[in-house]
């Protein structure tokens, strides 16, 4: 019997310092560790300084998986930063029906360069975390926030991941702002 393969392609978008390739690293944790699938977690960056855009990406599959280039088809686009939007074109390549969550106090419609084909999902991800960490890191909000809209990660691996994963004293602040995003979203 010919099982059909599912393979989730997620890119992340941020600025240096922001948590993006941390936040990839610990998705690909959550779903490898946790949740029995595979996946694999990079970052593409040159000497970018703090501030600079930078993208990371995951690959989650219930097979091996053998791809290591960027990923250039996304079924799921993460911003750390709305101010990209003006920058990057963040929606290059996805996948008509993709996912997109957006770390923004915007709403969805008033946000530029977005094809109606997408999902887009916003998310004041940075209020979160300061009101949560204390600090405008976003990446465990946007987790958060990303088990609550598209399941493809429990938010229960995800806050394993974070244990696992940041130093002992900030791990319930970051466990907190994944379950204040996830909430936020609709998530159950």
């Amino acid at each position: 019997m010919n099982q059909k393969r599912r393979l989730e392609e997620v890119r992340w978008h941020g600025r240096g310092g922001q948590g993006a390739v941390l936040g990839a690293s610990m998705l690909g944790s959550a779903v490898a560790l946790y949740e029995g699938k595979y996946a694999v977690s990079f970052p593409s960056f040159g000497a970018e300084r703090r501030g600079a855009p930078v993208q990371a990406f995951t690959r989650i599959s219930d097979h091996a998986i053998r791809t290591r280039s960027q990923i250039y088809n996304p079924t799921t686009i993460i911003v750390l930063d709305d101010t990209l939007l003006d920058v990057v074109d963040i929606t290059s390549g996805a996948r008509d029906g993709a996912s997109i969550l957006i770390n923004t106090r915007k709403p969805a419609g008033r946000l530029p360069k977005i094809p109606d084909s997408l999902n887009v999902t916003t998310v004041d991800a940075t209020e979160i975390a300061r009101e949560n960490i204390g600090v405008a890191i976003v990446n465990t909000a946007m987790l958060g926030a990303l088990a609550g809209v598209t399941g493809l990660v429990s938010l229960d691996s995800i806050k394993k991941a974070i244990a696992s994963t940041l130093p002992e004293k900030v791990v319930d602040r970051n466990i907190a702002a994944a379950e204040a995003a996830y909430k936020k979203v609709g998530g159950k």
